[in-house]
């Protein structure tokens, strides 16, 4: 299953590039919500090949991922993906320099499942494609109105 997002923003490309590519952050934010994260890689710099160990709750049972950087093209691609027993999930991101202050972020995400419960789970979502789909939207949007706000802020203030 493929979705697809894109939202525009008010914000330079590089302050986009700098918070997509903030990995500490994302590994706080997952560990707010109760996700245990190791990151796996011994890189020093932001670059394809880092990769995290992370266990998370998902409908009542702890699962397991690998995730990994595949492609870290600065300041416009990155492609992480992650494995886990039931699916599959690629998450491509790309940052399109509209002008000096405006950015297009496109956000495609491609599950692949990998056993019959997986499947089923996808073939749900694919019936309530509709819902699926505003939901991704929605989400994406908020990460950019984030996104957003944290570049109005003072530089003090920022994180």
């Amino acid at each position: 299953m493929k979705l697809v997002a894109r939202y525009d923003v008010e914000v330079p490309v590089d302050f986009v590039w700098a918070e997509i590519t903030d990995f500490e952050a994302w590994e706080r934010m997952a560990m707010r919500r109760g996700a245990e994260v190791t990151r796996t890689d011994r890189l020093a710099q932001k670059a394809a090949g880092m990769g995290w160990a992370v266990g998370f709750q998902f409908r009542g049972q702890q699962r397991k991922a690998t995730l990994a950087v595949h492609s870290f093209q600065a300041p416009d691609r990155l492609e992480v993906s992650a494995q886990a027993a039931l699916a599959d999930i690629t998450v491509s991101i790309a940052l399109m320099d509209l002008t000096s202050a405006r950015t297009r972020i496109e956000v495609k995400t491609e599950i692949k499942p990998r056993t019959i419960a997986a499947r089923l789970y996808v073939q749900g979502m694919k019936l309530a494609r509709k819902k699926v789909d505003r939901q991704y939207s929605n989400r994406i949007s908020q990460l950019a109105v984030e996104i957003e706000d944290r570049f109005r802020r003072p530089a003090s203030l920022r994180r």
